[in-house]
Formats: structure tokens, C-alpha cells, sequence
């Protein structure tokens, strides 16, 4: 059992009445707003990232051990 469109249409001009056509595109506006800061944010993340995971060295640290025992 699915939607069907005339369902959709129904939930969909139920929401307009309860909400309004101005606060429903506020939503949509502060909605958009939030995603695009969202992929802002990982996109910054990914440029960020510490050179251990870009599989470069830092400078100190070990990459190879051996026992002098």
C-alpha cells in the first residue's frame, strides 16, 4: 500500500491550510540555509584534515620501529 498522487495532493493542501504559503517558505528558506551550511562545513572539514590521514608524515612521529634489545 502505497501514496498515491491524489493522496499527496490531499496531505499537501492540508499542510498549506494548517501552515500558510508565508511560513511554509520560511521553513524552506531556513531549510536550504542549514544544508548549505551543513556542506560548507564538510567541505571545510575535508580540507582541514590532519596530514596523518592524508598519509603524509608529521614531523616527530614515528613510522618505523625497530628493537635495539
Amino acid at each position: 500500500m502505497g501514496l498515491s498522487v491524489t493522496h499527496l495532493l490531499v496531505v499537501l493542501a492540508i499542510v498549506i491550510v494548517v501552515f500558510g504559503t508565508k511560513r511554509l517558505r520560511n521553513i524552506g528558506a531556513d531549510l536550504g540555509g542549514a544544508i548549505k551550511g551543513f556542506r560548507t562545513a564538510i567541505k571545510e572539514g575535508e580540507e582541514n584534515k590532519p596530514a596523518a590521514d592524508k598519509g603524509e608524515a608529521i614531523e616527530g612521529e614515528v613510522t618505523s620501529k625497530t628493537d635495539k634489545d
